[in-house]
Order: structure tokens, then C-alpha cells, then sequence
């Protein structure tokens, strides 16, 4: 669609701009709440542009989105359910609503990594009312993950990983989330035993 190419080289434009990061940080926060495109096409163009900066650049994009997130919660918990039908219809709001209903916390931690729209997640945590502070800790994770891995990844690698990322960025984006949970269940599982142990007395 033109107007899509239209925002799209917009948003490239403001990389050889003095103001790139300032608007990192303003795109960031609106994508998470109601910008269309995401961060990321202005983060790899200013992490290629100065690699040295690569995690300065994806600390301002997640901070930018998890203030973002916090906007589109409260959208979402004031304007409810009403919003957030207007934005996605009857059907993709029950689908979110048994999302957060299964998953809760998870959910944001998905959706924040992946392609899927962070706004409706953002809005739907506040609609559905998640708990604020799991709805943080997990768009903090979520969000960062997900820009340090691009600037990272462009850092380390040089201007040929831009093509990669947005390649194989919804493959990347399940290795990833299979990553965290297998070390969330590790890290759960060992406390568990570390806590039977000190009540039992084990060695």
C-alpha cells in the first residue's frame, strides 16, 4: 500500500536526521499504543549507520515502548472493552480476552517479541485488567529482548544481518520465546528443589 511505503521511508528519513534518536524514542512509544509500523526499521537504520551505539539505541527504543505499553494499558482500562472492539472487531477482541485469560503475563511476553500488534496486547491487558506490574515486568522483558537482539545482532555482525533479521525475524522471534520459558521453568524448577531441601534439611 503507498501510504505504508510512504511512512515507512518517513520514518527511515528521520535516521540521518539529528533528532534519530529523540524519534526512536516518540515511535517506540507510540507503536505500543497506536503507531502502525514498527521500531525496529528505524533502529537498524541508525544501528547501521553508527554500530558503536547499538545498545544506547535499543535502550531508548525500550524505554520509548514500555512507556508505550504503560499509555496503551491505561487506554485500554479507562476506555475498556468499547476501545478495544473499535480497534479489532468482536472476534480478535475475544481471541486476545482468552489469550490473557490462559496465559496472562505470557501473553505480553509473547506479543512484546514478536510481529503480532503490541497495542492490542497493550490496550487488551488493560481492558482485560492484568496485573500493571506483571504487564511491565513482561513488556520490559519482552521489548528489550527484542531490540537488543536486533541491534545486537547488527552490532556484531555488520550491515549483511538486516536482511537476515527481516528474513527470518518470526523464526528468530520463536527460538527466542522457546528460550526464555525453557529458562523461566529452569530457573522455577531449581528454587523449588532448593526450598525442599532447606525445609527438609538435605544437604
Amino acid at each position: 500500500m503507498e501510504w505504508a511505503k510512504q511512512l515507512y521511508d518517513w520514518m527511515l528519513s528521520w535516521a540521518d536526521s539529528p533528532y534519530g534518536v529523540p524519534a526512536l524514542f516518540s515511535l517506540a512509544l507510540a507503536e505500543s499504543s497506536f503507531f502502525p509500523l514498527p521500531p525496529d526499521v528505524l533502529l537498524i537504520a541508525l544501528t547501521l549507520g553508527n554500530p558503536g551505539n547499538a545498545w544506547w539505541y535499543a535502550t531508548v527504543a525500550t524505554v520509548g515502548s514500555v512507556v508505550g505499553g504503560a499509555l496503551g494499558y491505561g487506554i485500554g482500562w479507562y476506555g475498556g472493552r468499547p476501545v478495544l472492539k473499535k480497534i479489532m472487531g468482536q472476534d480478535r477482541m475475544d481471541l486476545v480476552h482468552q489469550y490473557f485469560q490462559r496465559y496472562e503475563g505470557w501473553a505480553i511476553l509473547i506479543a512484546g517479541f514478536t510481529p503480532i500488534p503490541y497495542k492490542i496486547f497493550t490496550i487488551g491487558a488493560g481492558a482485560f485488567y492484568v496485573d500493571f506490574k506483571t504487564f511491565m515486568v513482561a513488556s520490559m522483558v519482552s521489548r528489550g529482548g527484542r531490540f537488543f537482539l536486533v541491534a545486537g545482532a547488527i552490532h556484531f555482525f555488520g550491515p549483511w544481518m538486516k536482511d537476515i533479521i527481516e528474513k527470518y525475524f518470526n523464526l528468530f522471534s520463536v527460538v527466542f520465546i522457546v528460550l526464555l520459558v525453557l529458562g523461566f521453568w529452569i530457573v522455577k524448577h531449581q528454587g523449588q528443589k532448593l526450598s525442599q531441601k532447606t525445609f527438609t534439611g538435605e544437604p
